[in-house]
């Protein structure tokens, strides 16, 4: 890495670390460098606003456009182009062009073109009139088109895309007032299920702002994308009638992790936002890494985020295709096979100290040679290593990306769905050369996670050497992990959509994500009462089988949410955390001679005396129930359980799994935070089980509900709830809940044989609360 193109690409205002990382992209970092040079700015800095233009050109410009970027370079200098949308269509018009006509660049890019924001207001009031009906027809649901139809009037065409979305939000309120119940679209359920108020919530259906907004609104319509022979875009047009479609081509290699919710939120977030359709799309090219634990659990997960797949498509399907299109490749004098080493190849493109470019003696072997050759590769003729076929690209040009590509590599490894016949295709084809259709392929920043490692590599070896229990261990952050952990998909989705989309990766602090799933789940989780590490409470001055049924809504204060029965009787469990033998003015709840309340019971109780075995431990608090009238109310309220064996009360846990960050730094891949490496920051209490812990017996109610509602009896992390004051928990797939096909009609309280919880989350507690306990 160059010190001076760090210095360089500071000067447009990009941060040290981001000028870094943009200086090792040997991709990104000649074409950025060659756009400063040329708009003056190598020795001085620039305006932010104009830096930001230059560091979008280098960065979305095409090969087709290179001849002329210095033009595109010289007119943001010269604030002819004001804006990325401006700088996206100069770049559309120069590319493949000969020469530039100054004055046709003018009126396609908008230079000199200003529209005010009251011109915003009159062009949406005028296309208002055209969609009314449509509009009033289907409220705040048309927002996403009628969004997308106002950035498409010509007038519209330079204006800020923020005017627009303030005028369309401006316009609907409006026409239509404030958003009400009909603007919440409830799934329809069968007669047979409950109503349950989480499935109200979570199937509003609303287009996200972010695919209409940044980087999103500037793609371009199905249609606009150049091909080498217009004939090629006729003809898939008519194919795909004119519809968006969008791909999810994930490698079937490992698991997905959370970075994947963006890529899959994105890909078929988009399409649906324009009435398209998304396929996934296995990039299945690899045999030496593939499994079918991996293909099945891609698509589980993808459904499990809410998306349905248009069709779900193979790589290794076409691999014919790609043969036969390497062999058109060859005859057209445009590829060779190649016996260099990785190293020669490096060496051939100047190496490490960035000398001169030179081909390698394969480059101009006879293309009747290379055909044998190549045949050759196919039938197994080669060991690996031994043969490759290269691409013949441009040697001279600046972008690495054209320095003879491999396209094909032997690779003697049995297929998962083809077996031997065929070996690892590249994607990295000249469709113009060949003349096929060439589809858009855009890229966007990767999202990563702090406290925590996503390299398949890594969380291989922490796998293998004992640090987690498997790849969906809770405290990673695989989707199947963040699954498993309780972890509602709307709210992966509903962190993703505040994100935004941008061509640089982004780093989310945890607390963020968890900040989403709080939130989700406060709205949706019932609440149940639970104690670890009980301590039994006698009630003095209530009689032997003394039983009250209390009856106590799932949600204080939000009847939607439906009640639920419980017994309160003459002994009852508390939280060990709820008992201190020594009292302390800044500790609230009970100590001998001290009063508090229980959660939802009638009277409060006082601790007259406390019982001990013979190691000093208390086993048993002996308290007298204040029954009577006029009695002052306690400041605090305690949780607790009945011990009440006719209605199964307490339900006794096996295990309760608390986690923690597995990783005590933010970045535990950052040498300089943790020199001894990632491994040497995993948090040796990164886990903690509970055992022995009670709960109350409203569990059995939202279990019986999971099965009544559920279509997957495998996804035990939808019976979630939150213990008060603990956190939020779901039931754990290792729990053993009997025979859930049967038919029988009776309680799965009768079936379970073991019950594990996992801690989805904390509640999120105020400092001044922590320091009161």
């Amino acid at each position: 890495m160059s010190e001076n193109l760090v210095v360089l690409f500071q000067n447009i205002g990009l941060t040290e670390q981001k000028a870094k990382e943009t200086a090792k992209n040997k991709n990104l970092a000649p074409t950025l460098e060659r756009v400063i040079n040329t708009a003056g700015f190598q020795n001085k800095p620039s305006e932010k606003g104009t830096g930001a233009l230059l560091y979008h050109l280098a960065s979305t410009s095409t090969p087709a456009a290179a001849p002329h970027l210095d033009y595109i370079a010289e007119a943001i200098r010269d604030s002819k182009l004001t804006t990325s949308d401006q700088v996206a269509a100069a770049i559309k018009f120069v590319s493949n062009k000969t020469n530039i006509d100054e004055a046709a660049f003018n009126e396609e890019c908008g230079v000199g073109v200003i529209v005010t924001k009251d011109d915003v207001k009159k062009a949406v009031d005028s296309y208002t009139e055209t969609v009314k009906d449509k509009l009033i027809q289907d409220r705040y649901k048309y927002f996403g088109l009628f969004f997308a139809g106002a950035k498409n009037i010509p007038s519209l065409k330079w204006a800020n895309g923020g005017d627009i979305k303030e005028a369309v939000d401006a316009k609907m309120l409006e026409v239509l007032g404030p958003k009400d119940e009909r603007d919440v679209v409830v799934k329809k359920k069968k007669e047979t299920k409950p109503e349950v108020k989480e499935e109200v919530k979570v199937n509003v259906l609303k287009v996200p702002d972010m695919f209409f907004e940044g980087e999103l609104a500037k793609l371009h319509k199905p249609g606009e994308n150049p091909q080498i022979n217009p004939e090629l875009m006729k003809e898939h047009l008519k194919a795909t009638g004119g519809k968006y479609i969008t791909r999810f081509p994930p490698e079937p290699n490992g698991f997905l992790h959370i970075g994947h919710a963006k890529a899959i939120n994105i890909n078929f977030g988009l399409a649906a936002a324009h009435n398209g359709i998304c396929n996934l799309r296995y990039d299945d090219t690899n045999p030496e890494a593939e499994e079918e634990r991996y293909f099945e659990s891609i698509l589980e997960i993808v459904k499990w985020l809410g998306f349905t797949p248009s069709e779900v498509t193979y790589s290794s399907t076409h691999f014919q295709r790609l043969y036969d299109l390497a062999v058109e490749l060859i005859k057209k004098d445009k590829a060779y096979v190649c016996h260099c080493t990785g190293e020669e190849i490096q060496k051939h493109r100047g190496g490490p100290e960035r000398g001169p470019r030179t081909a390698c003696v394969h480059r101009d072997r006879p293309i009747k040679e290379s055909l044998e050759l190549f045949e050759k590769m196919k039938n197994g003729g080669f060991e690996e290593g031994e043969a490759i076929l290269r691409m013949k690209m441009d040697l001279e040009n600046g972008n690495p990306q054209f320095w003879d590509l491999v396209a094909y590599r032997v690779l003697k490894a049995a297929h998962h769905r083809t077996g031997s016949e065929w070996s690892r295709p590249s994607y990295y084809w000249l469709c113009d050369a060949l003349e096929v259709y060439k589809p858009v392929q855009w890229e966007y920043g990767r999202l990563n996670i702090t406290n925590t490692v996503l390299s398949k590599r890594k969380i291989a070896e922490l796998v293998k050497k004992g640090y987690v229990f498997d790849w969906d261990d809770p405290r990673l952050f695989t989707l199947p992990a963040i699954r498993r952990r309780g972890v509602p998909p709307q709210a992966i989705n509903n962190f993703i959509h505040t994100l935004g989309v941008t061509k640089s990766d982004t780093v989310i602090e945890v607390t963020k994500l968890d900040a989403f799933i709080r939130d989700f789940l406060n709205e949706t989780a019932p609440r149940l009462m639970g104690v670890f590490d009980p301590i039994k409470v006698v009630i003095e001055n209530l009689p032997e089988g003394f039983e009250q049924m209390l009856t106590v809504p799932n949600k204080p204060r939000d009847p939607s949410m439906g009640e639920r029965t419980i017994p309160f009787t003459r002994e009852v469990w508390i939280d060990g955390s709820d008992f201190r033998e020594v009292d302390d003015k800044d500790f609230f709840r009970l100590a001998p001679g001290k009063t508090v309340g229980l959660l939802n019971v009638p009277y409060p109780i006082t601790c007259t005396k406390v019982v001990k075995d013979n190691a000093g431990k208390v086993v048993e608090l002996v308290v007298r129930y204040e029954n009577v009238d006029g009695f002052k109310p306690p400041k605090t309220y305690i949780q607790w359980v009945a011990e009440s064996p006719k209605h199964g009360s307490p339900v006794r846990l096996d295990e309760v799994r608390l986690f923690e960050r597995l990783f005590n730094h933010a970045n535990p891949q950052d040498k300089r935070e943790v020199p001894g490496g990632y491994l040497s920051d995993i948090n040796p209490n990164s886990l903690k089980i509970e055992k022995g812990a009670f709960i109350e017996v409203g569990l059995w109610d939202i279990m019986d509900r999971w099965i009544k509602s559920s279509e997957s009896k495998t996804d035990f992390e939808a019976m979630r709830f939150q213990l008060i004051r603990i956190g939020y928990f779901c039931v754990d797939r290792e729990s053993d809940l009997g025979d859930l096909k049967a038919s029988s009609g009776a309680s799965i309280k009768d079936k379970v044989k073991k019950i594990v919880l996992n801690k989805t989350v904390g509640l999120q507690v105020s400092s001044t609360l922590k320091n009161k306990e």
